[in-house]
């Protein structure tokens, strides 16, 4: 099977395939009379197993890892747990970082007046006279991007 063949039974892009095989994340391939490159069903197998575990986010060093483990049928499970687990507290660690994120963009929402005033607690939080978004602060016009810092905006209450 060429590289063509191979990135549409694996479900990756030839370029992606040199590149595994250019940092040794994969085997380079066997290459035919023409030095075309030839996968084994083999190499599709853990062309496949490498996009699985990139789409679940596991790092290339981790996939590296996963693939030697794939291929060494004495591993112990507990290894590969061990790297699915601390992927889990990755990933909570980035969710917790993105609800922070979204608490923030709320909060600095809900007191956004939506009107073509000039006083925006958005454009004062990301420019720092904000400080932690003051909840008396006023807000802009996402809509129209009228956003204008003002030192005002945190003094005034907000409008019914």
């Amino acid at each position: 099977m060429n590289i063509g063949e191979a990135a549409q039974a694996s479900g990756l892009s030839p370029k992606t395939i040199r590149y595994y095989e250019q940092i040794g994340l994969v085997r380079a391939a066997a290459r035919t009379s023409g030095n075309y490159r030839a996968y084994s069903p083999a190499d599709i197998q853990t062309l496949i197993f490498l996009r699985r575990a990139r789409h679940l986010g596991f790092s290339v060093e981790d996939c590296r890892n996963l693939v030697s483990l794939y291929q060494d049928r004495s591993r112990a499970s507990a290894d590969v747990k061990a790297l699915a687990q601390r992927r889990i507290a990755e990933i909570d660690a980035r969710m917790a970082a993105l609800n922070g994120m979204r608490e923030t963009l709320l909060h600095l929402v809900r007191h956004c007046r939506g009107d073509r005033r000039p006083e925006c607690p958005i454009i004062a939080e990301l420019s720092g006279e904000g400080q932690a978004a003051p909840a008396s602060a006023d807000c802009v016009s996402a809509r129209k991007g009228a956003c204008r810092s003002s030192s005002s905006a945190r003094s005034r209450p907000p409008a019914p």
